[in-house]
């Protein structure tokens, strides 16, 4: 769906965003939306930490291969 934006509505969604939200506003807001994306990052990178570890605890398990 994105594939079909181009730049007269990218400057249309501009427009409204500033007069929607202000041009104060707007640093403020991506700020919130960049630290939201960056805990979700986190987040991920330490589920995927986890499975990593716990996958490998269980491949050096020597009980296991009994």
């Amino acid at each position: 769906m994105l594939l079909f934006i181009g730049g007269p509505e990218i400057i249309i969604i501009l427009l409204f965003v500033i007069m929607f939200f202000g041009s104060k506003k707007i640093p403020e807001i991506a700020r919130s939306i960049g630290k939201g994306i960056r805990e979700v990052k986190d987040a991920s990178n330490e589920i995927k930490k986890e499975i990593r570890d716990s996958a490998n605890s269980v491949n050096d398990d020597p009980d296991l291969e009994k």
